[in-house]
């Protein structure tokens, strides 16, 4: 079993900067790869970024260059880094953990492939 909790969500202006952060526990070992999802009103969960344990990453064109995930496997945490952001980023955060690893060299950014997630962190951007 692993568990997620996400952190780090608020309020802040457009052209601010937030990090989020998600804790694991449990079998984080079994953690093939890490990602970040966010849901706006009215609209479907959507791929932001992911990272594998060792270390390769990929972005949702629409936060290249402006977000960052990184991880810190001593403190078993992944981050978001997220600089500009715009009112349009506003959205429930999801960190997502897959545990069943891939053959393939890209990393997934199917919801359908990460089993588990945590409960979500707000973050809203105003104008």
């Amino acid at each position: 079993q692993v568990q997620l909790v996400e952190s780090g969500g608020g309020l802040v202006q457009a052209g601010g900067s937030l990090r989020l952060s998600c804790a694991t526990a449990g079998r984080t070992s079994g953690i093939y790869a890490m990602a970040w999802f966010r849901q706006a009103p009215g609209k479907e969960r959507e791929f932001v970024a992911a990272i594998r344990s060792i270390g390769t990453t990929t972005y949702a064109d629409s936060v290249k260059g402006r977000f960052t995930i990184s991880r810190d496997n001593a403190r078993n945490t992944v981050f978001l880094q997220m600089n500009s952001l715009k009112p349009e980023d506003t959205a429930v955060f999801y960190c997502a953990a897959r545990l069943t690893p891939s053959t393939s060299i890209y990393l997934s950014t199917d919801r359908a492939d990460y089993s588990t997630w945590g409960r979500g962190t707000q973050v809203t951007v105003s104008s």
